[in-house]
């Protein structure tokens, strides 16, 4: 009997998933833990292997690479090497079978609900050869789309390899090669494709921005106490504690007196954390995953100091895993390596609120009745009103300032 393998959830907030590289084809042989593919969630690319039982003759591909696909549909089918499996895919969720998905497993399957538009040639010269062109998986899912035909392109890719920008020009049409003198050699535009991350951004916080009603405080930190600490706890050269370290021992500290800001907005009931699960806003190329620094009130500064770098450097590689960014219970965004002197930023469901955290600005300041040279940072507390009210908020961001501006209480 065959053997289907769905799409996987890899997320608690995936809902589709993108093959970005298929390391078997059809005819090879799947055993338990043989390495199928590379999956790109909404916050990390994955590799997916075979599970047990899931044994056999790869028989049929049903997402090509580069190609999207909604969790639980089919992605592979396993069976003994022969079996017809038609009926199978007939009354599944996935494309239909096709000669060209099982003879070139990389390339993605146009989906059967989607017909060619009217204006394309018909598609059948170009199935019937598109063995002899050579075309990214990518290119020629692009091309059905926009009902481009292949023969019509010429490959700018290696050894005349058609690829996305090759597609991309041919279906501009007369508008992309209208202009003869090269006097605007940056005109025009690029279409980059939204990756599944940034789906996922748009949509949770389009969702917190416009359900949860936001109010903002903004608090000026003295960090003069703050920036000798830092250099104490650096001078032997084995600790290397930075400031966002801090704010992180600060914030856990400050969740622990003020449990009513550790809490979420569930619907029908507010939920208060009796666990301090601090995530930290890290950027990478297609956006920002929140890496979580779990049980933060209860870690020294060094053990914070040692996983942040560890969740920033595995977060840019794309070596995050579900359970290092699930569970969250607070998050600080932090923009002042950036040169961001202050900012607003968007609660991160299902947190309540997010702490905003500009740089560190030398300016004149009043002490004892004096104006002397001050380093202050700006903290803003971005809060949903539906479980925080501002005078909470307020106790909240006093203590964290507390904190950071005599450290040593936080180490007590």
């Amino acid at each position: 009997m065959a053997i289907v393998i769905n799409m996987p959830r890899l997320s608690d907030t995936m809902t589709e998933g993108v093959v970005a590289k298929w390391h078997v084809k059809v005819g090879d042989k799947i055993t338990e833990g043989t390495l199928l593919a590379e999956i790109e969630t909404d916050k990390a690319t994955m590799d997916f292997e075979a599970f047990p039982g899931q044994e056999g003759i790869l028989l049929h591909i049903g997402v090509g690479e580069g190609q999207a696909s909604p969790v639980d549909t089919i992605l592979a089918v396993i069976g003994e090497k022969g079996e017809d499996i038609s009926a199978l895919l007939a009354g599944g969720t996935a494309p239909a079978a096709s000669p060209v998905v099982e003879s070139a497993p990389a390339a993605p399957a146009a989906p059967a609900a989607s017909p060619a538009p009217v204006a394309a040639p018909a598609p059948a010269p170009v199935q019937n050869s598109d063995s002899r062109l050579k075309v990214s998986p990518l290119a020629k899912s692009l091309a059905a789309e926009k009902g481009v035909d292949l023969h019509s392109v010429t490959g700018s890719g290696e050894g005349g390899r058609i690829v996305k920008r090759d597609i991309e020009t041919a279906s501009a049409g007369p508008v992309a090669a209208a202009p003869v003198a090269v006097s605007y050699p940056s005109s025009g535009f690029q279409d980059t494709p939204i990756s599944q991350m940034r789906k996922t951004i748009a949509k949770r916080l389009s969702e917190s921005k416009f359900t949860a009603p936001h109010f903002y405080l903004t608090m000026s930190v003295d960090m003069d106490a703050a920036i000798e600490a830092r250099a104490a706890l650096n001078a032997g050269g084995e600790y290397k504690i930075s400031f966002n370290d801090l704010v992180v021992k600060a914030v856990s500290k400050g969740l622990k007196k003020h449990p009513a800001v550790n809490s979420a907005w569930l619907g029908d009931v507010i939920r208060t954390n009796y666990d301090v699960h601090v995530g930290v806003a890290v950027a990478v190329e297609d956006g920002l995953l929140v890496p979580v620094v779990r049980h933060a009130d209860a870690k020294s500064l060094t053990q914070i100091s040692a996983e942040v770098k560890d969740f920033a450097q595995r977060a840019k590689t794309k070596k995050l895993q579900p359970a290092d960014w699930e569970g969250n219970t607070f998050t600080i965004s932090n923009l002042g390596m950036f040169g961001i002197d202050q900012f607003t930023a968007i609660v991160n469901p299902p947190d309540s609120c997010i702490l905003a955290v500009g740089g560190i600005q030398a300016v004149p300041v009043v002490k004892n009745g004096q104006v002397v040279p001050g380093n202050i940072m700006k903290l803003t507390l971005s809060c949903d009103h539906r479980v925080v009210d501002g005078a909470t908020g307020s106790a909240f961001l006093n203590s964290v300032k507390a904190f950071l501006e005599s450290p040593v209480t936080m180490m007590l």
